[in-house]
């Protein structure tokens, strides 16, 4: 696996403040002065011209870090005005600290709801990575408050309202235009609702070698970002042929259903596939043929037509379009004994949540889930998923014992033994059908190349969402159809060139 950046949960974080505190003598407020300043720098770097400035504070640490910036905002000549909730003042010793040192300059603090005058920018120091249930009333009108003024939010490590590890937004929550972390990278913060409230991520590591401590504090998520690809992707050899870049058998396509098939078969190739073949029905081999001639597209009514190109495959892509009647439960069936590499989406997931339907055990396998599909593979409501998609993803994996990639806004990647990846790319133009065929066909190419199955979805899901941002970025988001991202498929696929 390539180095990638990593993330961390709030236990880890902890953890990490902890030790890096005694390492300062044991003075939590050397990091919280540092924090302050890393997030008064970045103010005057994104909000030069700022001369109102609203700083709501929490009553634990993360409105200490705030208490600390409001002091040097009005040190610098600027109109400062703190506010909390009514039950909200400084309450961990660190706060109080911060809040005594800004008064004693003059500073002014009220109580919600005074306090709310105009503001050339807002920053959010409610809540840190300690959220663990829906803000209560009073905070959470104040933060509705202070989302409707209008005025920028620059929220301090994490959105108000935020779960740092879930990504979850149990209620009220700060929509910022830039969150900055400290000291490490908050993994719920990449993943779910959290991606509409978090605006920018950057990151200070307050002078606080994180590395130090991974042997008490480990990373939760690793961030798969455009660079992982080259290591992945390497240039190929001159003298390289299609049976080295790998076979791969689409199977799907019942009445109806096949563009999702063909879809699929064309990111396989884009993707970098030697060689595709489509198992489909026979009223859709003519138009495959006349869109995609490279595709090899067969009819196949039974299974023993099938036979023959399971054993040809190097993997199997199975799903789209597949339906769930005898046709596509047959075909299931034969694709789940042929001892093949396996990508499962779709319809091919949706059986397998059935129970006259199971994988082997071992399964080389990649299950690619939307979250109603996951919530089906688990017997639970989407709801649940959403809520905790980290959690989802690892019931997911103990479940089936294989690699799942758990789509969506933050797409995570999962394995067994394996610390998970978060995909930094995709938009949310991707929102549309079909989308998950070519992410079938894409991560059918990785593992058909030789990458093992985790290493295969990372890399799939990695390419589709840097391709439908460039297929964005041309055009746009909303109107954004699969058949968009071809191109960026094979630009994108070949990283070594470039």
């Amino acid at each position: 696996m390539p180095a990638m950046p990593v993330l961390h949960d709030s236990t880890a974080a902890r953890e990490i403040d902890r030790q890096a505190t005694l390492a300062l003598g044991g003075d939590g407020y050397v990091l919280m002065q540092r924090a302050g300043m890393a997030a008064w720098r970045v103010l005057l770097q994104r909000w030069p011209q700022a001369q109102r400035v609203l700083v709501a504070c929490g009553s634990g640490n993360n409105g200490g870090d705030g208490y600390v910036l409001a002091r040097l905002a009005l040190q610098s000549g600027r109109r400062v005005r703190v506010v909390h909730p009514a039950d909200g003042g400084p309450r961990t010793p660190l706060a109080q600290r911060a809040c005594t040192e800004y008064v004693a300059i003059g500073g002014h603090v009220d109580v919600f709801p005074a306090g709310l005058d105009d503001a050339d920018v807002i920053v959010d120091a409610l809540f840190g990575i300690g959220l663990a249930q829906a803000p209560r009333d009073g905070t959470a009108a104040l933060i509705q408050a202070l989302n409707d003024t209008g005025a920028p939010v620059f929220s301090l490590d994490v959105p108000s309202g935020i779960d740092a590890d879930r990504g979850s937004a149990p209620g009220a929550a700060i929509h910022a235009q830039c969150t900055l972390q400290f000291i490490v990278a908050h993994a719920g913060l990449h993943t779910g609702a959290a991606l509409d409230h978090a605006g920018e991520l950057l990151l200070d590591p307050l002078e606080v070698d994180a590395t130090r401590y991974e042997g008490s504090a480990p990373a939760a998520a690793a961030l798969l970002a455009a660079p992982a690809l080259r290591a992945w992707l390497p240039r190929r050899r001159r003298d390289t042929h299609k049976g080295q870049s790998g076979r791969v058998l689409c199977v799907g396509g019942d009445h109806g259903g096949g563009g999702a098939i063909v879809l699929c078969a064309e990111a396989s190739l884009r993707g970098g596939a030697g060689l595709a073949s489509v198992a489909t029905r026979a009223g859709h081999v003519p138009a495959i043929v006349a869109r995609c001639p490279e595709v090899m597209a067969r009819a196949v009514e039974g299974t023993g037509e099938f036979a023959p190109m399971l054993e040809a495959a190097g993997v199997v892509a199975c799903g789209p379009g597949l339906g769930q009647d005898e046709w596509g439960g047959a075909l299931f069936r034969r694709v789940l004994a042929s001892g093949r590499p396996l990508v499962l989406d779709a319809d091919a997931l949706n059986l397998l949540a059935t129970a006259s339907h199971a994988l082997p055990v071992p399964a080389d396998a990649i299950l690619t889930p939307h979250p109603g599909e996951a919530a089906r593979l688990l017997g639970i409501d989407t709801a649940i998923v959403q809520r905790d998609r980290f959690a989802a993803l690892a019931r997911l994996v103990d479940r089936y014992a294989c690699t799942v990639v758990l789509k969506g806004a933050g797409t995570l990647v999962g394995a067994p033994g394996q610390v998970p990846c978060v995909l930094a790319a995709g938009n949310p133009g991707m929102a549309t059908g079909g989308m998950g065929d070519l992410l079938t066909g894409t991560i059918a190419a990785m593992r058909a190349q030789g990458l093992p199955a985790f290493e295969a979805a990372c890399a799939g899901a990695l390419l589709h969402g840097l391709a439908g941002d460039a297929a964005a970025a041309h055009g746009g988001q909303r109107g954004l159809m699969p058949s968009d991202l071809l191109p960026w498929l094979r630009h994108f696929a070949n990283p070594g060139d470039e």
